[in-house]
């Protein structure tokens, strides 16, 4: 359970990312449905000013030892220096080693990789700056083309309103989409542009260059329980199948099956946590057909089966 957040500042912070930490995590919504999270603002001392690129201060009211105990330590953006102060270093290893979920915003996970933490794991950073992360990091798998990457225990992001997409995930995955329906709509933003639980899907569902994919696309979501081939798609967007696959992959990095299984998985867990549903019934309602279809995606996806997803996520009162 998500409980105790730590976000560490350090100079040359970037007041967006690190505002977007504090919209997520420190502002008190419980009116709205949010327990409350212990929310502490760290940096290497407590009370000492920190600077910003744009003249904007932010004076930590903890030091490095507000970290210890954090279930969840986030860390903004930053100016990507060649090195950062031995002792955040390893405040940020110390807290990793005692079970704390790592979240790094943007330039951040410079952060991150200067403690250690990414190598041998996947991550991703703002565009600009993911060959600088790579060259610096070599043993860092960095993927250059997603949002965020969530390997369990390490989620980084890439860019300024990306930072928003991973908290938002992180949350889903810890509490579930009630809880992160309340932030999403008090922030305005979707409460989910991209994959599930635990589940890392290689691209969010695009804004389509091709206003006629789009509208196939929207047209799919509607009817995710009818079943669907490449050639009726192809047909339906007036083009042949193998035309209609090509555009389909270039506008969305994944393949038509594989698209629509991944938005059936979504439906399926909105399903599990906001209805009483049976699971054959969950299973036609998102086009699986049967339970047993169900079990093997959602399973092979999000890593637990439904009954259990359903068993931890579910908003119904039993």
């Amino acid at each position: 359970m998500l409980k105790s957040v730590a976000a560490l500042v350090l100079d040359g912070l970037a007041v967006f990312e690190f505002g977007v930490v504090c919209e997520v995590f420190g502002i008190d919504r419980t009116e709205d449905g949010v327990p409350a999270f212990d929310f502490r603002v760290c940096g290497p001392e407590a009370g000492v000013p920190l600077s910003s690129p744009v003249g904007v201060q932010v004076v930590p009211s903890h030091g490095l030892e507000g970290l210890a105990g954090a279930d969840l330590v986030t860390v903004p953006a930053v100016e990507t220096l060649e090195g950062y102060p031995p002792e955040v270093l390893a405040a940020l290893r110390e807290a990793h080693d005692n079970g704390a979920v790592l979240l790094s915003v943007c330039s951040g996970a410079f952060v991150l990789g200067a403690a250690g933490l990414l190598d041998g794991r996947r991550c991703t950073s703002h565009w600009r700056h993911v060959r600088e992360l790579q060259d610096r990091f070599p043993l860092a798998q960095v993927d250059p083309d997603v949002l965020f990457v969530d390997e369990g225990s390490l989620i980084t992001s890439a860019g300024t309103a990306a930072g928003i997409d991973a908290c938002l995930h992180l949350v889903r995955r810890e509490l579930g989409s009630s809880v992160t329906n309340a932030i999403a709509r008090r922030m305005v933003v979707p409460p989910q542009r991209e994959g599930g639980q635990r589940q890392f899907f290689e691209r969010p569902v695009p804004d389509c260059t091709s206003d006629g994919l789009g509208e196939i696309l929207g047209w799919m979501l509607e009817h995710l329980d009818q079943p669907h081939t490449v050639a009726a798609l192809a047909a339906r967007a007036h083009t042949s199948a193998r035309t209609f696959a090509r555009r389909f992959a270039a506008e969305t990095g994944t393949t038509p099956l594989q698209w629509l299984n991944t938005q059936r998985v979504l439906q399926a867990q909105q399903l599990l946590e906001d209805t009483d549903l049976d699971m054959d019934a969950v299973a036609q309602r998102c086009g699986f057909g049967t339970a047993t279809l169900l079990r093997h995606h959602f399973t092979r996806a999000v890593g637990v089966s439904p009954s259990g997803y359903r068993k931890t996520f579910s908003t119904i009162a039993r």
